[in-house]
C-alpha cells in the first residue's frame, strides 16, 4: 500500500494493564506489524498521536472497495496464474524472450525496491492499520509503485516463458484484481489521512509515472528493502531454472 509521508514519532508509553496487553496482542499478532527503524535524536521526541480512523469514509464502503479488501487480504495467491500458466502451457522459449523477460523482471524489481525502501516492509502487511503516508521518492511519481513493479515483473515471467498468447489475458487479469485492491487502499488512506491524502491523490497519478511538481525528501532503508525482497528474487531465480528444465524436457 502506498503508505507515505513522514514517520510518526512514538508517544511515551504509559503503564499498561496485563489483561489489556494480552487482548491487544491477541487481536493484532506480531506478524501483522513491522517495527520501524529506531529514530536517534538529541532532542526529546514530542508526543504525536497516530492518525485515527474510527469511522470508514464513503470511498472505503463502496462495493469495489469491499471486493478489493477481500483480494487485499489474500493477495499472496494472486501471482499463481501468472506463474502456473507459463509453467504448464506448451511454448518455445527463445533468446529474445529471455532477454525481454529478464529486462521486465529487473525493471519491476527496481521499482519495487524503490517503493519498499521508502515505505518500509509494512507494505507486506495484511491488516488495515496504516502508520504513515509516504509521498516522497517514487511515491511522488505514482501512487502505487509496488503494484506497477509487480505488473512489470509478472509480465516478464510470461514473456520469458514464451507463452505469449497469455500476455493480454495476464494484463486484463492484473488490471481487474489490482484496480479493486487500489480502490480499497485509497479508501483506507482517505479514512486515516483525510484531506492530506486527497491532496496527494489529486497531484499524483495512480499508475503512470509523472515527475512531481515539487520533489519531496524522506528516509530510505535500502538494507531493509533488500532483505524484504530477497525471497522474491530467489523465487524468480528458481522459476527461471524450472523454465529451463521445461524447455530441455519438452524439446
Amino acid at each position: 500500500m502506498p503508505d507515505g509521508g513522514r514517520r510518526l514519532p512514538s508517544p511515551e508509553r504509559p503503564a499498561v494493564d496485563l489483561g489489556i496487553w494480552l487482548a491487544v496482542s491477541t487481536a493484532f499478532p506480531a506478524s501483522d506489524v513491522s517495527p520501524a527503524p529506531p529514530v536517534v535524536s538529541a532532542a526529546p521526541i514530542p508526543n504525536v498521536a497516530a492518525p485515527a480512523a474510527s469511522a470508514k469514509c464513503a470511498a472505503e464502503c463502496t462495493r469495489a472497495a469491499e471486493l478489493g479488501a477481500v483480494l487485499f487480504r489474500h493477495r499472496g495467491w494472486l501471482p499463481v496464474p501468472f506463474f502456473a500458466v507459463p509453467l504448464l502451457a506448451p511454448a518455445m522459449q527463445t533468446t529474445e524472450t529471455w532477454i525481454v523477460g529478464a529486462a521486465l523482471v529487473a525493471a519491476g524489481e527496481a521499482v519495487r525496491l524503490s517503493g519498499v525502501a521508502a515505505a518500509g516492509t509494512v507494505t507486506r502487511r495484511r491488516s488495515r492499520a496504516v502508520q504513515r503516508l509516504v509521498t516522497y521518492g517514487i511515491f511522488g511519481w505514482m501512487r502505487n509503485p509496488l503494484y506497477v513493479g509487480n505488473f512489470l515483473a509478472w509480465l516478464g515471467v510470461v514473456v520469458a516463458s514464451g507463452v505469449l498468447w497469455f500476455l493480454p489475458v495476464a494484463a486484463i487479469l492484473f488490471a481487474i484484481e489490482y484496480s479493486l485492491i487500489v480502490r480499497y487502499e485509497e479508501g483506507v488512506l482517505e479514512s486515516f489521512f483525510g484531506a492530506e491524502y486527497l491532496a496527494y491523490k489529486a497531484r499524483t497519478p495512480r499508475w503512470f509515472p509523472r515527475p512531481p511538481a515539487v520533489a519531496e525528501s524522506g528516509p530510505y532503508h535500502w538494507g531493509e528493502a533488500w532483505r524484504s525482497e530477497t525471497s522474491t528474487l530467489l523465487q524468480y531465480v528458481v522459476f527461471a531454472g524450472v523454465l529451463v528444465a521445461k524447455q530441455m524436457l519438452t524439446h
